[in-house]
Formats: structure tokens, sequence, C-alpha cells
């Protein structure tokens, strides 16, 4: 198996992870929020679903789908991250649609959009460094 179908795999898993973590017991608080942070919702557990199959469908098909996969969630998660990093909402859950610009401290800010920024830049940076096992 290429690198880049077992990086799409392990997205799976985490992907799913992201959408189970309000289902299992001791990681929400009292707000139901995933470590006293996540307010994930069935739409956002929704859209992980998603991408987790994206994920596992692009490593089952090639190392080509993978790298796909790979740089445009990336793309995608990232510029989310990142749009959270300055605004405190995301785009993806139409956070920025539904709340607009949220003052939040920075702290908050950067604990919130740590995944994304981290899966969206490592996502992009595996297309790029194993692009030669797509051709």
């Amino acid at each position: 198996m290429s690198r880049l179908r077992l990086i799409a795999v392990l997205y799976t898993v985490t992907l799913l992870f992201a959408a189970a973590l309000n289902y299992i017991p001791g990681l929400t608080d009292a707000e139901g929020r995933a470590f006293g942070i996540f307010a994930l919702d069935i739409y956002d557990d929704s859209l992980h679903l998603a991408s987790a199959a994206w994920a596992g469908i692009a490593a089952f098909l090639s190392a080509r789908a993978s790298r796909n996969f790979l740089f445009y969630f990336g793309l995608l998660y990232f510029s989310d991250g990142l749009l959270g990093l300055i605004t405190g909402s995301g785009y993806l859950d139409l956070g920025i649609v539904n709340y607009g610009i949220q003052d939040l401290p920075f702290t908050f800010k950067i604990l919130a959009n740590l995944p994304h920024l981290f899966l969206g830049g490592a996502g992009i940076a595996s297309s790029y460094i194993f692009r030669r096992e797509a051709l």
C-alpha cells in the first residue's frame, strides 16, 4: 500500500473518531462540548462522516485518488481553520453565515481551529511530499 493510501486510511479513522466524539461517554462536558471546546452538532457529524467516506473511498481506489483527496480536503479544511482563527467562525459548517464574526478569546480560537489547521496542512503537505506515488 502506498503512503498516500495509508495516509488516506488514517484520515478515514481520524474523521470517524471526530464524528463519534459526541457519542463517547466522558468526552463531553455538561454543555455538550467535546473536550470542553467543540460544540459539534448533527451537521458537523455528517460533514465528518462524509469526509471519512471520501477518504476511505479514495484510499480504496488508488494512490492518485488518495492524493486528490488529501490535496482538496486539505485545502478546504485548512482554509476553514484559517477563517475560524481570524473570525471565530468557519465556513464548512456555515458558521460564518449563521454567527458572523465572533468575539472569542484568541487562545480559544487556536484550540478550536487547530484540528482543521493541522489536518488541512498535513493533507496538503502529504499530497505534495508523496506526489510521485500518484503517477
